[in-house]
């Protein structure tokens, strides 16, 4: 089981994507698929960088940075077509699963994603943990995304508890930048390769 930094906690907010599903790997594989559709490449290192990000962002950001004029709309919603094929493939982390089992009931837990609401209830669906969440805060919620502290506030005001009593599991640069912004003790969720080592 992850280690928890000490004290206690009113609310788990808990990102999505690398950190309750399993499903960085099978993102990757539908980004690859719906980008070269565009002949747009995107390296797994820059994936890993932008984790976090909103769709439509990574989209635009590609475009800006390319010289293309791929269609944000037509590209997210080919990403999560791709992307919802592959969900009977997709695993719960097992390390964040136990965390939601042992505290489920005694504390509210939300999820907090920069992903659509779409992608996030599927996931939570195919894992059958949709319940366990009181609050999804999904992009189009927030103004602003990770790294800034809108999500995970938006998430604690929707719970009615106080930031500095929220302990945020994630596993991106950019959504612990975005905890520690709003002022809230954060886990570090390890990638799919770590856990590997770790566990055998």
């Amino acid at each position: 089981m992850l280690s928890l930094p000490p004290g206690e906690f009113d609310a788990y907010l808990f990102d999505c994507d690398g950190t309750v599903a399993d499903s960085m790997p099978l993102h990757f594989v539908a980004w690859r698929q719906a980008l070269g559709e565009w002949d747009c490449e995107l390296s797994e290192d820059l994936f890993h960088a932008w984790a976090g990000r909103t769709v439509p962002d990574i989209i635009a950001d590609l475009n800006a940075e390319r010289g293309l004029a791929m269609p944000v709309a037509v590209v997210a919603a080919r990403h999560l077509a791709l992307y919802q094929e592959m969900l009977p493939e997709l695993a719960a982390v097992p390390g964040v699963l136990e965390h939601i089992e042992d505290a489920h009931g005694r504390i509210p837990f939300a999820v907090v994603s920069g992903s659509s609401r779409e992608s996030v209830t599927a996931s939570l669906t195919t894992l059958g943990l949709l319940d366990r969440f009181e609050v999804l805060v999904c992009d189009g919620d927030y103004r602003r995304p990770k790294p800034a502290p809108d999500p995970f506030l938006l998430a604690a005001r929707r719970l009615g508890v106080d930031p500095a009593r929220c302990l945020v599991f994630e596993d991106a640069d950019n959504g612990i930048r975005s905890a520690e912004a709003a002022g809230m003790a954060w886990v570090r969720v390890p990638p799919p390769q770590q856990r590997r080592l770790t566990h055998g």
